[in-house]
């Protein structure tokens, strides 16, 4: 079956309606994207095929949770390439709305994230989350899934939707997908391709340094040896090196127990890129 490509709320109103999705009791998995597909898009679209009858896929790159110093303007749009990875891939539907199909131009209401979206992430983008809840609510309003797949690699974000599907009785089930990786550690990121060569080979310190501090046994061991990597590879500029705990982002103390994660973000020349681990404590 080809892909439906579904520009608003009316074309997606058509494609469940012809795919049968909540009238024979098919089912329906989102996978939101911002575009630029890669390997680990594809790996989310695997996984969302495994949980439900027909996967769409929505690209949009949302201005709300870009800062005005960001990268909006040149953050890459490849549409028709995105397209032919998507059907290769058995999505059913594409929603690849406008800003204005999205966004009224009085828009008054949007979600806050609370305090949760003002640490680690939100400290250094303030106002990013509150635009991702935003546009995240609006598409599961908009979609209607079943299931949403999210990428681990954005461990704030995906804790972040938890609590907000959570709070606000949302009736989606939220699923975490592993980060996808290229042989040599770097975590894929549609930002990615900013890197020249020299810079690509420079930010290989960050999975160096979680992979490395994972293998602490304490929250100090662990920050420790990971720092140690980072401050080792002067052409990384750091923005935080954090342990916390993965429901709430608040740090991981000293006897803190359970799960972890570990997270970087840092910039390598003018690109901007985060990536993380689970610990075990």
């Amino acid at each position: 079956m080809d892909v439906i490509v579904a520009g608003d709320r009316a074309g997606l109103v058509k494609a469940r309606h012809s795919l049968g999705i909540g009238l024979s009791g098919a089912t329906l998995a989102l996978v939101p994207t911002m575009g630029a597909l890669h390997e680990g898009h594809r790996s989310l679209i695997r996984l969302a095929r495994e949980q439900a009858d027909h996967v769409a896929v929505s690209i949009f790159v949302n201005p709300l949770q870009f800062g005005p110093n960001e990268d909006f303007s040149r953050y890459p749009r490849t549409f028709d390439v995105d397209l032919e990875t998507c059907a290769d891939e058995g999505v059913s539907i594409v929603f690849a709305p406008s800003a204005d199909d999205m966004y009224a131009q009085d828009r008054q209401v949007s979600v806050s994230a609370g305090r949760m979206g003002t640490i680690v992430e939100g400290a250094f983008r303030p106002g990013h989350f509150d635009g991702v809840l935003t546009v995240v609510l609006k598409l599961f309003n908009l979609v209607q899934p079943d299931i949403a797949v999210f990428g681990r690699k954005d461990a704030q974000q995906l804790a972040m939707i938890r609590r907000m599907v959570a709070d606000l009785d949302v009736p989606v089930s939220v699923v975490g997908a592993p980060t996808v990786r290229e042989a040599d550690g770097l975590a894929l990121s549609s930002r990615n391709r900013y890197l020249s060569p020299h810079e690509r080979h420079t930010a290989l310190a960050l999975s160096r340094a979680l992979f490395t501090g994972a293998r602490g046994r304490t929250p100090a061991e662990i920050l420790g040896q990971a720092r140690a990597v980072l401050d080792a590879e002067p052409g990384v500029a750091l923005d935080y090196l954090v342990l916390v705990d993965p429901a709430t982002f608040t740090e991981a103390g000293d006897d803190h127990r359970g799960e972890a994660v570990l997270a970087v973000a840092a910039r390598v020349g003018a690109t901007r890129l985060i990536d993380n681990v689970a610990v075990t404590l």
